[in-house]
């Protein structure tokens, strides 16, 4: 997502987001991080698959199976690759490349936002604080960079 933003002071901003396909390692949970793998991910996605399989290959040919049973195994299978999705890390950045005068500096704000609906409103909220403050808020995600 990019957006371009006039602050009241003349400076244009970019606001951007990008999607972080891995968990951005911090100090808090850098063990976390050192100790992850896929295999157990992998392994329970083998066992849910094989568990399916076997429900439905020793189903008695009599037994009538109901739609929502389908939809339900269907929406449990789904659950966590979709909750993953919605969940993963956004990188957030605005930037400006100052002012024509030179009066104003160049500035560069970064910071991450958990969830796609969430980055979404936080986006909302920044350029706001920036149409009205010419500044994005101190108190919400974004952090300056030198």
């Amino acid at each position: 997502m990019n957006r371009r933003v006039q602050g009241p002071d003349g400076r244009e901003w970019v606001l951007r987001s990008t999607l972080e396909w891995r968990q951005p390692a911090t100090a808090d949970d850098f063990e976390h991080d050192a100790a992850g793998s896929y295999a157990p991910g992998i392994a329970m996605l083998v066992v849910t698959f094989a568990l399916v399989v076997v429900l439905i290959a020793w189903r008695p040919a009599d037994v009538v199976v109901p739609s929502w049973v389908l939809l339900a195994l269907l929406l449990l299978v789904l659950f966590f690759p979709l909750r993953w999705v919605l969940r993963r890390p956004w990188t957030v950045v605005a930037e400006t490349d100052g002012d024509p005068t030179g009066d104003r500096p160049s500035e560069r704000w970064v910071g991450t936002v958990r969830g796609l609906f969430s980055v979404r409103g936080e986006m909302n909220r920044i350029a706001k604080s920036i149409q009205k403050h010419s500044l994005p808020d101190f108190d919400g995600p974004l952090a300056p960079v030198k």
